[in-house]
């Protein structure tokens, strides 16, 4: 006959054992990190402005995959960066610049993605008016230097070199002003019905010079979502910019880097 002050003992120190293996087994998980990194641009640009940025996390052995956004939809933008996240082979940090901050905080939830990295990006909340949110803070210069043309926008080159991309060589950022994405004029009228940062470790690069999102609004959106936050005396590039920090931010939320 079983005693049951045994029997339960016994019970007791099985799903103790159990829990101890589990959390290991979490912990080894969380320690190898991930090797999988997908980088979503923003408006204004394509997936070469993160070229940078990728040289560096290969070099270190990540696996970095920048995806094309077509810009003409928010909807459309979450398609191509699904796409992107269907190809990964595991936990995948997934990194939004400017616009590209709606598309990760939408796309974000997917069960593959481990952390997400906002570089001076938009952050919205499920189902918020961003240009509403945007409009508590200061208005800033870029917004005035839109060409529009047939139902799509871009910067004209004064605007693009003076206020997106201020700290680039000018030489170069001509060159990026020539190959920039032009957007949908229904781009930004799109919400989104998810917030991923709500559920996922969230990680923020703060461009203290830029001039195309407000650096207030971007402090804003970091300290509601509870980011790991740092500040980059940059424009709103960054990534191209100041390269090496947006790769060291991105490793941490990889946890490849202390």
């Amino acid at each position: 006959m079983i005693d049951r002050r045994a029997f339960s003992t016994a019970l007791i120190a099985g799903a103790a054992a159990s829990l101890v293996a589990s959390s290991r087994e979490a912990a080894a998980q969380a320690a190898v990190g991930a090797r999988n990194v997908v980088l979503v641009h923003g408006a204004y640009a394509d997936g070469s402005c993160w070229s940078e940025v990728i040289a560096r996390l290969q070099q270190l052995g990540l696996s970095a995959t920048a995806v094309q956004n077509p810009l003409t939809s928010l909807a459309d933008d979450v398609a191509a960066t699904r796409r992107i996240l269907a190809l990964q082979d595991g936990p995948t940090v997934l990194v939004g610049h400017s616009w590209a901050g709606t598309v990760i905080s939408e796309v974000g939830v997917d069960p593959k993605v481990s952390a997400l990295v906002y570089v001076a990006a938009r952050a919205p909340d499920a189902g918020e008016d961003y240009t509403a949110l945007a409009a508590k803070f200061p208005t800033p210069p870029a917004s005035a230097g839109l060409v529009k043309s047939d139902g799509f926008a871009q910067l004209s080159e004064e605007a693009f070199l003076r206020d997106f991309a201020g700290d680039i060589e000018p030489n170069k950022a001509r060159i990026l002003y020539a190959v920039q994405g032009r957007i949908s004029d229904i781009l930004f009228s799109g919400r989104t019905s998810n917030a991923a940062w709500r559920s996922k470790p969230s990680w923020y690069a703060v461009s203290t010079e830029d001039r195309t999102i407000s650096p207030e609004l971007e402090r804003f959106m970091a300290d509601r979502m509870k980011a790991r936050t740092i500040e980059v005396r940059a424009s709103h590039l960054s990534l191209i910019s100041h390269p090496q920090e947006i790769a060291e931010l991105i490793l941490r939320a990889a946890g490849q880097y202390g």
